[in-house]
C-alpha cells in the first residue's frame, strides 16, 4: 500500500465504540428505566441474570455496530477490497488488470533446409517438461534455405505459472510439423501475472487523476505502465536525458529483471497517442542494479534468554523483509535500515560488515548478491 494512502487518518463510523462501551451503556440504561418505572433504586450485580441477558445483547448489537463500520469504510481506498474496491475503483473510470499469460519467443529449426518455405501455423504448441504449454502467436514460415524461424508465443496458461522457464527448456514439440526437428525458447519466460492484487489496484486508483493530464506528468507513465499489465511492479519516470526524452525503468511484480518482450511491450503501449504526448520521445528499459551483500554479527540481551530461539527466528525473518524492502527502484542500500529491523525483533545489538551505505540513483536497484550471513553471537549482559 502506498504511503500516501496507509497514513491517512483512521475513521470510525461507530465513534470508536467497543463492546465494553456497548455494555456498559445497556446495564447503564436498564438500570436508569427500572429505577424510574418502580421507584427503587436498582443496581445490577455482577452475577446477576438480567446483567448477563444484557451483555449477550451487547455482542450481538457489537457486532451490528461492526458491520455498519465496514460498510462505510468500504467507501475508502484505505480500508475497501475485493469487490467493493472494484465499485472504488468504477468512480475512476479503472478496472483491475486481469490475470495475464506468460510470453516468450520459440525458435523452430528444420530438419534440413529446403527449397521452399516450412509453415509453422498459428497456434503450434510447445511444452517443457512440467506440462506448461505455449502456443504461437501468429503464423509463421521457414524462408526457403534458412534453417529457422523465431516466433512469439504465449503460455495457454494465465497466472504467473508460466515465468521463469529458462531458455532452451521449453523444448518439447506438443503439435509435431513436418520437416521441423526441434522448438526451444530463446529467451527467459516472464509476463505472466494472477488477477491484479488490491494493493496494486489500490495504488492504481491512488493515481489515476494523474492519467487525465495531456502534459506527460511522472505519474500519468506510472498509472499507465502498471495498468499495461498486472505483472508490472515498481515503475520511476524521469527525464534527465535529452529534452522531450522520457525514460521508463520498472521491475517485475515479483522484483525480478524484466526481459525483452516485456520492455518492448510496455514500450509499444505506451507509444499510443492517447497515453504519450506527441511531443515525447519515450524510452523503457530494466534498472540497472547495484550489487550488495549481507554480513553481520548479532547479539541477544541476556535477561531474554529463555526467548532466544524465538528472538533469532524474528531475526531471520528481518533479514528477508529488509531484503524485500531493499528492492525497489531508486531506494539506497542503507544498512541504518537493517539493524533497525533486526533490533526490532529482539536482537541487543549488530555488527555489520556488509552492506555499507550506497546510493543506488533514480533509475537503479539493489541487488543483493552471494549468501546471506546473518550470525548469532550469543548473549551479552545488559
Amino acid at each position: 500500500m502506498l504511503d500516501s494512502i496507509k497514513n491517512m487518518p483512521d475513521v470510525s463510523f461507530i465513534d470508536g465504540k467497543t463492546v465494553t462501551d456497548i455494555r456498559g451503556e445497556m446495564v447503564e440504561d436498564y438500570e436508569a428505566y427500572v429505577t424510574k418505572a418502580t421507584g427503587n433504586k436498582v443496581k445490577l450485580s455482577r452475577v446477576s441474570r438480567d446483567r448477563m441477558i444484557l451483555y449477550a445483547c451487547a455482542n450481538a448489537i457489537h457486532h451490528g455496530f461492526q458491520y455498519t463500520d465496514r460498510a462505510g469504510k468500504m467507501n475508502f481506498l484505505k480500508w475497501s477490497y475485493s469487490d467493493f474496491l472494484d465499485h472504488l475503483g468504477k468512480f475512476r473510470r479503472v478496472t483491475r488488470n486481469p490475470a495475464s499469460a506468460a510470453t516468450t519467443t520459440l525458435r523452430f529449426t528444420i530438419s534440413t533446409v529446403r527449397a521452399s518455405a516450412t509453415p509453422i501455423p498459428q497456434g503450434t504448441r510447445a511444452a517443457a517438461l512440467n506440462s506448461i504449454f505455449f502456443a504461437t502467436d501468429e503464423y509463421a514460415e521457414i524462408p526457403a534455405k534458412a534453417s529457422y524461424i523465431d516466433v512469439p508465443a504465449t503460455c495457454v496458461e494465465v497466472g504467473s505459472a508460466g515465468n521463469s522457464l529458462a531458455a532452451g527448456e521449453v523444448s518439447e514439440i506438443v503439435d509435431p510439423l513436418p520437416y521441423i526437428k526441434s522448438v526451444a525458447n530463446i529467451s527467459e519466460t516472464e509476463g505472466g501475472a494472477d488477477i491484479e492484487s488490491d494493493e496494486s489496484y489500490q495504488e492504481r486508483i491512488w493515481l489515476a487523476p494523474e492519467s487525465y493530464s495531456v502534459a506527460g506528468p511522472e505519474g500519468a507513465y506510472k498509472y499507465w505502465a502498471k495498468t499495461y499489465s498486472s505483472a508490472i511492479g515498481d515503475v520511476v519516470a524521469n527525464s534527465d536525458q535529452a529534452a522531450g526524452e522520457v525514460d521508463i525503468a520498472f521491475l517485475l511484480s515479483d522484483g525480478s529483471i524484466p526481459g525483452p518482450e516485456t520492455i518492448s511491450g510496455l514500450q509499444e503501449f505506451l507509444k499510443n497517442d492517447g497515453i504519450r504526448p506527441l511531443t515525447d520521445k519515450v524510452v523503457v528499459s530494466s534498472p540497472a542494479e547495484v550489487k550488495y551483500s549481507i554480513s553481520l554479527t548479532y547479539y541477544i540481551d541476556r535477561s531474554n534468554a529463555t526467548t532466544a530461539v524465538s528472538i533469532q527466528t524474528a531475526v531471520d525473518a528481518a533479514v528477508q523483509d529488509y531484503i524485500l524492502w531493499q528492492r525497489k527502484i531508486g531506494r539506497d542500500i542503507n544498512p541504518s535500515k537493517l539493524v533497525s529491523l533486526i533490533m526490532a525483533a529482539g536482537a541487543k545489538r549488530v555488527d555489520i560488515t556488509s552492506p555499507a551505505y550506497i546510493k543506488v540513483g533514480d533509475a537503479a536497484v539493489a541487488l543483493l548478491t552471494g549468501t546471506v550471513t546473518a550470525n548469532y553471537g550469543g548473549l551479552e549482559d545488559d
